[in-house]
């Protein structure tokens, strides 16, 4: 699944085409994904102007509006979803399930898993924040909100271990599967050590180490694990700078060590017990 840093990539790459851009129809063709595609869409966009794109979490917020229509679209690229840019005569495929028509390109969402979201939220740009997919989001990882002082406030009672602890998108949002395994092996923390037994100190080597890793996955075009791709078709490469994600009974890069594997909250956790405790 397209986590935070996929998520700003794919933001960063559609923006320049779109803000500025009236919107001239939209084209649904099947409805049903997580939640169905609003068909009220084809009457309230056309004529919109595009004025933001916008990331929260893992959704991409595209601010429009007209005389007497303002609001937000609403989009999340599910487990396989991909937005790019086509020309306006390329026949869709198969799993090719909205398009927004601008005047000289098209804006095609395919999502072949259909977990994926296309909704509207009405009114000012603030307003999305309370739609309810996002108003149960918690801080962005990137914000200055999110600080040492914070994050061990917020999980210093919770006796679960640190790395499910940082994929909770209610407490952080967009720390993924490889991005909390990679950050807890820069920070040198194991992430099975429960959540209230690390130390504010450490704390304070985590929350610079999560920063970095997500910023240095962003610049490296995010991670294709499996499904990913970036609005022009091409493919990240943070999974080839990993220290220890999908390295199970590899060398450690750092110590030498055995890369280990575990599942936690059914999912593959990679650390190294020689230099993270």
């Amino acid at each position: 699944m397209p986590e935070l840093p996929e998520v700003e990539v794919c933001r960063r790459g559609i923006a320049p085409e779109l803000v500025g851009e009236p919107i001239v129809g939209v084209t649904i063709r099947a409805p049903k994904l997580r939640h169905e595609i609003p068909r009220e869409l084809s009457e309230l966009l056309p004529g919109c102007r595009i004025v933001a794109v916008r990331r929260r979490a893992k959704y991409l917020l595209i601010d429009c509006g007209r005389a007497g229509v303002e609001g937000t679209l609403i989009i999340h690229l599910g487990m396989s979803g991909n937005l790019r840019f086509v020309p306006p005569d390329l026949p869709p495929e198969k799993h090719d399930h909205f398009d927004l028509l601008l005047p000289t390109q098209i804006l095609r969402f395919a999502d072949p898993r259909r977990f994926g979201v296309v909704l509207w939220q009405p009114g000012p740009p603030d307003m999305a924040e309370s739609h309810p997919l996002l108003a149960s989001q918690g801080v962005e990882p990137l914000s200055d909100t999110f600080t040492a002082d914070w994050l061990y406030a917020a999980i210093f009672r919770r006796s679960g271990p640190i790395k499910p602890t940082l994929m909770d998108s209610h407490l952080v949002v967009g720390i993924g599967n490889i991005y909390a395994s990679e950050s807890l092996f820069r920070a040198g923390i194991s992430p099975l050590r429960a959540a209230n037994r690390i130390s504010r100190a450490r704390y304070a080597v985590l929350v610079p180490a999560i920063r970095a890793t997500l910023s240095d996955a962003i610049a490296a075009g995010g991670s294709s694990i499996r499904d990913y791709v970036h609005s022009d078709g091409g493919a990240g490469c943070f999974q080839i700078q990993v220290g220890v994600y999908d390295r199970a009974g590899e060398p450690c890069l750092r110590c030498g060590g055995v890369v280990r594997q575990v599942r936690q909250a059914g999912r593959s956790t990679y650390y190294c017990a020689g230099c993270q405790h």
